[in-house]
């Protein structure tokens, strides 16, 4: 990133973080039905994906945190933007559940 921002917004950099969670989940749920199953060694592939989504989980939102508050890139127009798109996420989850009942 340049020194000079000339916007308000953070724009991210590539991250494998996403990559790895996605692969992480795929081995999470073959380990899981594989241990459903009873197949040999499910449990332990089951384990391995927990843990690599855990460890993802882990770095990504160090990355996160890196980025808002050591470099300085959440701005407070981010920070607003994050919040607004966490009352959103919330409000289509309630609507959600209230659309079972």
């Amino acid at each position: 990133m340049s020194s000079i921002q000339k916007h308000p917004y953070h724009l991210v950099d590539p991250s494998p973080w996403p990559l790895v969670s996605a692969i992480s989940c795929l081995v999470t749920a073959v380990g899981a039905a594989m241990y459903f199953h009873s197949y040999q060694n499910g449990n332990l592939i089951l384990l391995l994906g927990l843990i690599m989504l855990i460890s993802s989980m882990c770095v990504w939102w160090r990355d996160v945190i890196r980025e808002a508050t050591f470099n300085g890139y959440h701005t407070k127009t981010v920070q607003l933007g994050l919040r607004y798109g966490m009352i959103l996420f919330i409000t289509s989850e309630v609507m959600f559940f209230f659309a079972f009942f």
